[in-house]
C-alpha cells in the first residue's frame, strides 16, 4: 500500500490564527506529519485535521481536493466519509 498523503492540498496561506486556509494545519502540524512514518498514524492524523476543520469551518474545499489526491496516489482511506472522522 502507497503511503497516505498528507492532508495538505498546497494552498499553505497561514492567515486563520496561525491555521492554513486550504488545509486548517499549523505549520508545526505539517512537520509532524512528515515525521509520521506508519499509515495508521497518518490516518489518524487525517481524522484529527478533519475533526480540527469541523469545528474551525469554511472547509468544504479540502475534502474534494484530498480525495483527489489520495485517488492520484491510489490511496483509499476509510476515515473519508462524508467528512466525518471514523
Amino acid at each position: 500500500m502507497s503511503k497516505i498523503p498528507s492532508p495538505c492540498i498546497s494552498v499553505c496561506k497561514f492567515k486563520r490564527e496561525g491555521h492554513c486556509i486550504g488545509c486548517s494545519m499549523t505549520k508545526a502540524q505539517k512537520s509532524t506529519f512528515k515525521a509520521l512514518k506508519k499509515n495508521k498514524h497518518r490516518e489518524a492524523f487525517v481524522a484529527l485535521v478533519v475533526a480540527q476543520q469541523s469545528v474551525m469551518g469554511r472547509y468544504k474545499h479540502w475534502e474534494q481536493a484530498y480525495e483527489k489526491r489520495c485517488r492520484k496516489k491510489k490511496v483509499t482511506l476509510t476515515m473519508l466519509d462524508g467528512g466525518k472522522a471514523a
